[in-house]
């Protein structure tokens, strides 16, 4: 038979002693002090990107639009005889 242990130390080693700063006058700062800024991107960039995306998109959806009209146009006459 398997006798399975559950130990749970997550909750069972809490610490309730909190080290707070020996009253130290001066605060320590980052080493790199230099801020990494992003590069600005153009709003025109952004909104031609956008265009062309969307007309890839409505060109791939009248394709398929087209596709299953005909299709359907097709099966119509077809059952028709």
């Amino acid at each position: 038979m398997f006798y399975l242990d559950m130990d749970n130390k997550g909750f069972a080693e809490i610490k309730t002693n909190i080290e707070t700063p020996n009253g130290n006058s001066f605060t320590e700062k980052p080493l790199k002090t230099n801020q990494i800024r992003p590069n600005r991107v153009d709003i025109n960039v952004l909104k031609s990107k956008l265009q062309q995306s969307e007309s890839k998109e409505f060109k791939k959806n009248v394709y398929i639009l087209s596709t299953l009209v005909v299709a359907l146009g097709a099966l119509g006459i077809y059952l028709s005889l």
